[in-house]
C-alpha cells in the first residue's frame, strides 16, 4: 500500500510548518513568510500583481502581506512544497544571522528565484520535517536557508511590513477589529473618509486585494490560531465571521489546503506529541 504524504507537519522544534499541495490558490496573503519550490508541473503564479509563470526548481520567497495567487499550467500534476515561517521565527534567525546587530526582519526584494544551492537545502529540510526527523539537521538546514536567501535576495536594513495610505490603513485596522462582525463597505468607507469607488480603486492598489478579500484573508487567519488551540471547526466558524461552516470550511480549504478539521487534528497531533516529550524529558 502506497504510503500517504500528510499535507502539512507542524515542527515543534523550528516552530514552522512545512506543507506539500497540488491544488490552485485565490489571491490571497499571509501574516507569515513563505519558502517554496516547485518540484513538478508548472504553475501561473501572480504576486503582488506582477505576473509569473512556474517550472520546476523555481523558488517563491514571500514576505507577510504580499499578495498571490497561483493556477495550474498545462495538464502535468502541480507538486508545491514550502515552509510557512511565523515572523517571530524569522526574528530570531535573523538575530543567529547577524549576532550583536538589532533583531530586524528581512525583507525578500524578489518573489521569484532559481538558486540550485538554497534548493537543494530546502528541499532536505523540508524532507526532514516531513519525515518528522529529530536532531541537529533540520536546525543546520533552516539557519543556511534563511542566509542564503536573505544574503542573496533580501533587505535586511531594518525591514519593515509596506505601509500603505493613511486612509488604506484605517480600513485595514477597522477589519482587523471587527473581522467577526458583518462590516459594510459603508463602514470602510466613513473610517477611512473616502467614497465607495475611490476606497475600492485605492484599497485594491495598496493591498493588492479587494477589501472583502482582505476581510476574509483576516478570518481564515484568526481561524487557523483558533483551531491551533483545540476550537472546533463549528466554534471557529463562528468566532471569526464566516455566516456558516460550510461557508467557513469552503474558504478555508481554497486559502489553506486542508479542511478545517484535518487543520485541527494536525495541530492536535503535534500538541499531543509536544506533551509526551515534555514529560519525558522531565
Amino acid at each position: 500500500m502506497k504510503k500517504s504524504i500528510p499535507a502539512v507537519v507542524f515542527d515543534a522544534d523550528l516552530q514552522i510548518e512545512a506543507c506539500r499541495f497540488s491544488q490552485p490558490f485565490p489571491n490571497h496573503f499571509h501574516e507569515h513568510y513563505v519558502i517554496g519550490i516547485v518540484e513538478d508541473g508548472a504553475r501561473r503564479f501572480s504576486c503582488k500583481n506582477k505576473e509569473y509563470t512556474l517550472s520546476k526548481g523555481d523558488i517563491m520567497l514571500l514576505n507577510p502581506g504580499d499578495n498571490h495567487s497561483c493556477d495550474r499550467e498545462g495538464e502535468e500534476p502541480l507538486d508545491y512544497r514550502g515552509l510557512n515561517i511565523p515572523k517571530e521565527v524569522m526574528l530570531d534567525l535573523m538575530r543567529e544571522a547577524k549576532p550583536g546587530r538589532p533583531r530586524s526582519l528581512p525583507g525578500f526584494l524578489r518573489s521569484v528565484v532559481r538558486d540550485q544551492e538554497a534548493a537543494d537545502c530546502l528541499r532536505r529540510l523540508h524532507s526532514r520535517i516531513m519525515e518528522r526527523s529529530e536532531g541537529l539537521e533540520k536546525e543546520e538546514l533552516l539557519l543556511v536557508l534563511v542566509a542564503i536567501l536573505t544574503q542573496k535576495y533580501g533587505n535586511c536594513r531594518d525591514y519593515r511590513l509596506p505601509e500603505c495610505r493613511a486612509e488604506i490603513e484605517k480600513a485595514c485596522g477597522f477589519i482587523e477589529r471587527h473581522y467577526a462582525e458583518r462590516i459594510h463597505l459603508s463602514q470602510l468607507c466613513g473610517c477611512a473618509g473616502l467614497s465607495k469607488s475611490t476606497l475600492l480603486r485605492a484599497f485594491t492598489k495598496e493591498k493588492g486585494v479587494t477589501p472583502y478579500r482582505y476581510l476574509e484573508a483576516v478570518r481564515v487567519n484568526k481561524a487557523k490560531a483558533l483551531l491551533q488551540e483545540g476550537v472546533s471547526p463549528g466554534e471557529a466558524a463562528l468566532a471569526t465571521g464566516f455566516s456558516d461552516q460550510s461557508h467557513f470550511t469552503n474558504y478555508f480549504t481554497r486559502f489553506i489546503g486542508l479542511t478545517p478539521g484535518a487543520y485541527r487534528d494536525i495541530a492536535r497531533d503535534k500538541k499531543t506529541k509536544d506533551k509526551k516529550e515534555s514529560s519525558h524529558g522531565a
